[in-house]
């Protein structure tokens, strides 16, 4: 690589690490905080723990689409902040600038909209499908466990909505350092109330599972405060944040929910198309499920690299082609790669040089008991070593066709990758070819990577297009 190419890589990618190191930080403790409910839930008991999880995933799921909707808050901040600093750089009058401030603050205001919207839709149909759990076979005694769960889950949706939708907007304003010390502060607070709220010291009532439900939806109101009083103190922020929802444009609306809505499909079809091949794995038995339940962690882990590389790039692609800089905007998709394949190189050189560290918080590697899956786990992660580079360029590259507000095109090429070509893949490899698991994890390999092929080429093509009609000049 030419000394020149080298140094621009170096410079594109401290720029982009700027943003996107707060936000996988900020990822990760958050995954802390979804662990700390899981190891609480645990010390109840089975039935508790079983009951607890079933009500997590179904909060997840819905907590995942309602983040979807309100993600593209973000990039069209980013854009409209670039403009708005575009006619302040440019000497424009105050009209043009006071204009980029209006502009900011009424997607502000919608952002927030959708995420109330989005918030008590969701919480209704939580507790819908809390009565429905009876009907679909599962014990009795798990379902009303889980129902009282879901009862103290559902009020948390909204406030983790919010969070969401002011996040995007500090984050858009290229402002997070906040988030990561609110999450962080967010997963004590979370312990401490989980196991207060079971228990009932401090003098809080003894509620049991519920009580990590209620904690949870407490630390998510606590944590929005947290988050909307930071912003409105910071003076970039503050005059911009406005909660007058009464006011929301209804345009700003409709189009925050036309692009989220392919976003919320996208991330609950990639939900599923993960619960679908676990599924899969455990009809291979529990040493095979156990397995595949200790790698898909660890991607899970590692994944949230991607989601921070995939915020920060789109967000900066929006900014670029605000500005009209659309040979920045394409060489953001190679700079984000990079950083990606190098998080994913050592990553990889860990799990082929200490496997069984890497695997020690999952079972006991010197366990007879556990011996079976730890040798499937292990040849497992020669996988995931591969498979975590494609599934993080696969993130990269919807996030940065969120930049070019193309939200559709993302949706519909996982469904063609996950779906059409990774799940048949899964298939044809775990039980036609008898690879069992093994070719379950290479099934999503071979998903992922197309996925991710698909995506970034429909970037590239996309601001080719964009960028040749730039330079084309009509005739006089």
């Amino acid at each position: 690589m030419p000394a020149m190419q080298l140094t621009t890589l170096l410079r594109d990618s401290r720029a982009l690490a700027a943003l996107a190191v707060p936000l996988i930080l900020t990822q990760l403790a958050q995954v802390a905080l979804t662990t700390t409910d899981t190891v609480m839930m645990g010390l109840l008991g089975t039935a508790d723990l079983a009951a607890g999880g079933l009500a997590i995933v179904l909060f997840n799921q819905l907590r995942t689409m309602g983040v979807g909707l309100v993600t593209s808050v973000g990039n069209q901040i980013a854009a409209a902040s670039a403009r708005a600093e575009g006619a302040q750089e440019a000497e424009a009058g105050a009209a043009d600038v006071r204009q980029g401030g209006d502009e900011v603050r009424a997607i502000v205001r919608a952002g927030l909209t959708v995420a109330t919207l989005a918030g008590a839709a969701g919480a209704v149909l939580m507790l819908l499908i809390g009565r429905a759990l009876g009907l679909l076979g599962q014990d009795a005694g798990v379902v009303q466990r889980a129902q009282t769960m879901l009862l103290a889950l559902a009020p948390g949706l909204l406030p983790c909505l919010w969070f969401q939708a002011i996040r995007q907007f500090t984050v858009g304003m290229r402002r997070p350092q906040a988030l990561l010390r609110i999450t962080l502060a967010s997963v004590a607070v979370n312990a401490g109330l989980n196991w207060a709220l079971i228990h009932g010291t401090w003098g809080l009532p003894r509620l049991g599972l519920p009580g990590v439900g209620v904690a949870t939806s407490v630390v998510y109101l606590l944590s929005c405060l947290a988050l909307y009083l930071s912003a409105k103190r910071d003076p970039a922020l503050g005059p911009l944040l406005s909660l007058d929802l009464v006011k929301a444009d209804r345009p700003t609306v409709r189009r925050l929910v036309r692009l989220g809505v392919p976003i919320a499909a996208t991330y609950g079809s990639e939900a599923g198309f993960f619960s679908v091949t676990a599924l899969m794995a455990g009809s291979f038995g529990s040493a095979a499920l156990a397995a595949h339940t200790a790698v898909n962690q660890l991607v899970y882990i590692v994944f949230q690299v991607a989601v921070g590389l995939s915020h920060a790039a789109s967000l900066n692609v929006s900014r670029e082609l605000a500005l009209g800089r659309t040979d920045t905007a394409l060489r953001i998709k190679n700079t984000a790669l990079a950083c990606a394949g190098a998080v994913m190189v050592v990553v990889g050189l860990l799990y082929v040089t200490l496997p069984g560290l890497v695997l020690s918080p999952f079972f006991d590697t010197d366990s007879p008991a556990d011996a079976e899956a730890v040798t499937l786990a292990t040849r497992l992660l020669l996988v995931i070593m591969v498979l975590q580079f494609f599934d993080c360029a696969q993130n990269i590259g919807i996030g940065l066709l969120r930049g070019l507000d193309d939200t559709k095109s993302g949706f519909r090429i996982t469904l063609v990758g996950y779906w059409a070509i990774g799940l048949p893949a899964a298939w044809l490899l775990g039980y036609a070819a008898g690879l069992h698991t093994l070719g379950i994890w290479l099934g999503l390999l071979t998903g992922l990577a197309a996925t991710a092929v698909l995506l970034l080429r429909r970037y590239s093509a996309s601001l080719r297009t964009r960028f040749a009609a730039q330079q084309t000049v009509p005739a006089a």
